[in-house]
């Protein structure tokens, strides 16, 4: 019997009514959902009907049709907010009544695991001292929502979870339900969409709203649960945790085919974040001012402590005045010190003249909390010192003077072009040497071994050089003014050689970034290769080898702390191969890099690019993190957020600390397998063959003739870049070809219209050949790894749940619009085989008779979207034919209104875009 969560006849003309998803969140839902009507009851009575799902919406005006998916997608934000509730109060009430080892995720569970397994607290406090943690924020376009409707969300969920709350009289339960009512309201007549395109520095508000909202506050708090899990599964051994869990981010940084992002706007970006910490930092510090109110009279203040807060008063200037103020308090007079050393540091930060002492570094501050804290511990006020300034100390270390590590990245076709000009500019107008000749490579070797010229101008430059050679040379001059750890990695994307990566070794030393190391020159700027493609992820290995011969990158890799970090692309190896045959690619890859680091003395750390969708990477944390090879991460584990993941994951507080520590905890617990997370017998030969034949099924149909026709004409990918949700260009280049189309797109775009072929199209062909060739015995091979292998399991129950959100017939009429009848049968009669195939296979593979029956909970939350994004995909056909079709500008726009906000609305429903 078919699977189907489809819309049923009742819908077609009308969105669905709401659906409750859960017993956990009905009494939230109900709520939020009588909260919603009060307002559309106020402002737009007609849209009543349609949250009731008894509208016929097939004969709206544009403008009424662009109000009701406006109401929809403010349902759908509505829904994701109680749901994020539940969990939060599913989770709590686990710990509860089974305790903290209880929850899956957690560092509680991982270490009273490790304790029983017998592992040593030495080995744990070793893994401790290696550990590095980033995820890195990008400002990839996939968020749709402004920071002043995030700000106005988070106001929502906060005053649920106050509603749900047994203490209240009628009277304030009133007065909340009202404040919910009005922030609700706020959103109705604020609209979520970006009437103008993004601009980087929105993009960078964007960015640190969720550091202002929750992670400022909840990382500290983070590192308080790891050291409380240690403490309880190693109660007689005292730990030292350091600040292994940091952010990166690529906003103000990414240059990779984004012309707005220039050296200007990166310096901009770096003062900005930094600040963002100063200020919080500030803030810490006055609320410990006034609560630390410790008089003399009462506590004897040690020696050491009085002679550092003399030092403080000296060096302030200010002694007298401070002193004035609080007499006989000694604490406090430090804070004060400390305060007006955090206010001049912002004031030099902005370009001001600080009247007074400010801090050259964030050591400077950490160290002057340290001595706060001994100061409290010497007057035997231990608790206060762990318990107020601590929480502060641990936020400098983690957060330092710029909030995050910011990368930079450019791609090889434009730091290529500014080498060609270095080159252009020491030999005379002639043409360089090929990029992939003998030649070439030697000048980039005979360059970096001579000194640099500290003379050399590059004004004559062509001023794309200039801007790049500028990028670069920013770091050094922030490293040395703002913080020595203001900038993560530079990210070489297109990586395809060993001459791309020197050349921004070279691009490097020129500008100024290089340092004297005991008389060696090294690159304190690590200096990341991104392997996207297939090709280039086969080709990293051998890449690597002869890069880390190289005496120039051992240095400095040996320098930076040992570990060379490798990119990996899941969105273009996804985009070039499909979905089995990039992440089985990416798989050997991190196997191959993993052992050559071993053999070179070398260990490679991978940073991981992956997105928020599936096809681009988007996997449960906990689950992606145990599928990656035996002794891959060791400790070392970066990733990509991207667009609504960042949203859905730290705009609230509860949810951000969860989040956190499921990836620290994962992290550890992969780590702490060592190689002990291998594969069963017979998996990769199957792995290898499944990917082989799933690649060529899916290549095939990149070849049909007129796709690039039929993606265009058959989903929303020009229309979505009206959405403004990004500063970048859709294309690296501008070219109109499938190969320089970003991946992001390529993912909206087939998520928009239905088909979805970027999560499961090949798959069915794979594993139907390996079958057809191996028979009985095959697919016997298939169900045992199924069971027992990481891998396959993860990528099969992945695309079980992608096939949910096909529905063919809603895709046959985005087919509809392609106008070539020709293309259109050819290419929608392979899409429906292909879909018929997998559908067949994953089942009689995984032993299911429906999709995705193993995720209840995810089944039952589609389903209760499933219905209204079905009738607006229907709604979205019509539009885009009127768009396409509409001549007179006044009538363009009403339909280009409702069109967005059906985008908008499809996006928010599924929770992912690219």
């Amino acid at each position: 019997m078919p699977t189907t969560l489809h819309a049923s006849p009742a819908s077609v003309t009308g969105f669905a009514p709401p659906v409750i998803t859960g017993t956990s969140s009905e009494g939230a839902l109900d709520i939020l959902f009588q909260a919603l009507l009060d307002v559309a009851r106020r402002h737009d009575p007609e849209l009543e009907a349609v949250l009731h799902g008894t509208a016929d919406i097939s004969r709206f005006s544009p403008e009424m049709l662009a109000r009701a998916l406006q109401v929809q997608g403010i349902w759908f934000q509505l829904i994701s907010i109680a749901e994020q509730n539940a969990a939060m109060r599913r989770r709590r009430h686990t710990e509860r009544t089974e305790g903290r080892a209880a929850l899956g995720g957690s560092f509680a569970k991982v270490f009273a695991e490790a304790r029983a397994r017998g592992i040593p607290p030495e080995t744990i406090q070793a893994l401790l001292n290696d550990l590095r943690i980033r995820p890195t924020l990008t400002a990839h376009p996939t968020e749709g929502k402004r920071v002043t409707v995030l700000e106005k969300f988070r106001r929502i969920y906060l005053v649920l979870r106050e509603l749900e709350m047994p203490r209240w009289t009628d009277r304030e339960r009133n007065g909340l339900m009202n404040e919910l009512r009005d922030q609700i309201e706020l959103v109705w007549m604020t609209g979520e969409l970006h009437l103008e395109k993004a601009t980087v520095e929105r993009e960078v508000a964007w960015g640190l709203h969720f550091f202002d909202e929750s992670l400022f506050e909840m990382l500290p708090e983070t590192m308080v649960s790891l050291e409380e899990s240690l403490s309880e599964a190693y109660p007689d051994t005292p730990f030292k945790v350091p600040p292994f869990f940091q952010f990166g981010s690529w906003i103000g940084g990414d240059r990779d085919g984004n012309p707005f992002v220039t050296a200007a706007v990166t310096r901009t970006t770096l003062q900005r974040n930094a600040l963002a910490s100063l200020s919080r930092y500030r803030d810490g510090v006055r609320e410990l001012g006034r609560t630390l109110s410790l008089t003399e009279r009462t506590l004897a203040v040690p020696p050491a402590f009085r002679e550092a807060l003399a030092h403080q008063l000296s060096e302030s200037g200010q002694a007298r005045a401070i002193e004035r103020r609080n007499p006989g308090e000694a604490y406090r007079q430090y804070l004060s010190c400390v305060l007006r050393k955090i206010e001049a540091t912002i004031a030099r930060n902005e370009g001001l003249h600080p009247s007074g002492p400010d801090y050259p570094s964030a050591d400077s501050l950490i160290e002057d909390l340290r001595t706060l804290e001994r100061g409290l511990a010497d007057a035997k006020c231990g608790a206060l010192a762990r318990d107020l300034v601590r929480p502060v100390r641990r936020m400098v270390e983690i957060f330092r003077f710029s909030t995050v590590r910011l990368d930079l990245r450019e791609n090889t076709t434009r730091t290529s072009e500014t080498l060609r000009a270095l080159w252009q500019q020491e030999n005379g107008e002639g043409e360089p040497p090929a990029l992939d000749s003998s030649a070439w490579r030697s000048w980039l070797d005979a360059s970096l071994a001579r000194p640099r010229d500290p003379e050399r101008s590059f004004e004559n430059l062509p001023d794309a050089a200039r801007e790049t050679l500028a990028t670069f040379a920013l770091v050094a001059e922030m490293r040395e003014n703002l913080d020595r750890e203001a900038f993560g990695a530079f990210v070489l994307s297109m990586t395809r050689s060993v001459p791309d990566i020197l050349g921004a070794y070279l691009l490097a030393k020129e500008a100024g970034v290089f340092l004297d190391a005991s008389g060696t020159e090294i690159c304190p700027l690590p200096i990341v290769p991104l392997f996207e493609t297939i090709d280039d992820l086969r080709a990293g290995p051998a890449i690597m080898r002869e890069l880390l011969a190289v005496p120039v990158v051992r240095r400095s890799t040996r320098w930076q702390g040992g570990v060379q970090e490798v990119m990996i692309g899941y969105s273009d190896s996804n985009k070039d191969g499909g979905f089995v045959a990039a992440n089985w690619e990416l798989y050997k890859a991190q196997s191959k890099l993993t052992r050559l680091g071993q053999e070179l003395g070398v260990p490679i750390a991978f940073f991981h690019g992956r997105g928020g969708s599936v096809s681009r990477g988007g996997v449960p944390t906990h689950r992606g993190i145990a599928a990656q090879p035996p002794g891959s991460i060791r400790g070392r584990f970066r990733i990509t957020e991207q667009g609504e993941v960042v949203s859905f994951k730290y705009a609230n507080r509860g949810t951000a600390a969860y989040q956190m520590e499921l990836l620290a905890a994962s992290v550890f617990e992969h780590a702490l397998a060592g190689d002990g997370n291998g594969q069963p017998a017979g998996h990769d030969d199957a792995l290898e063959a499944l990917a082989g034949a799933s690649r060529a099924a899916y290549v095939n149909l990149l070849n049909t003739p007129g796709l690039v026709d039929y993606f265009q004409a058959a989903s929303p990918l020009d229309e979505i870049a009206l959405l403004n949700i990004g500063s970048r260009p859709a294309r690296r280049f501008g070219a109109r070809s499938l190969s320089d189309l970003r991946a992001i797109p390529w993912v909206f775009a087939w998520s928009q219209n239905r088909h979805v072929v970027t999560g499961w199209y090949g798959v069915g062909s794979g594993l139907a050949s390996f079958i057809d060739v191996r028979g009985r015995e095959g697919e016997a091979t298939l169900k045992r790894l199924f069971a027992d292998s990481r891998v396959l399991r993860l990528v099969l129950d992945e695309v079980e749940k992608t096939l949910l959100m096909v529905d063919l017939d809603i895709a046959r009429a985005y087919a509809g619009l392609v106008p070539d009848a020709g293309i259109r049968d050819r290419i929608f009669s392979a899409i429906e085989a292909e879909y018929a195939l997998t559908r067949e296979m994953v089942l009689r593979v995984s032993g299911g008779s429906e999709l995705a029956e193993r995720f209840p909970l995810f089944r039952d939350r589609l389903k209760g979207r499933l219905p209204t994004i079905n009738q607006v995909s229907r709604e979205q056909v019509e539009l885009l034919a009127r768009y396409r079709s509409e001549t007179d500008e006044d009538r363009k726009e009403a339909v280009k209104s409702a069109l967005l906000l059906s985008i908008n609305c499809i996006a928010v429903g599924f929770g992912a875009t690219g």
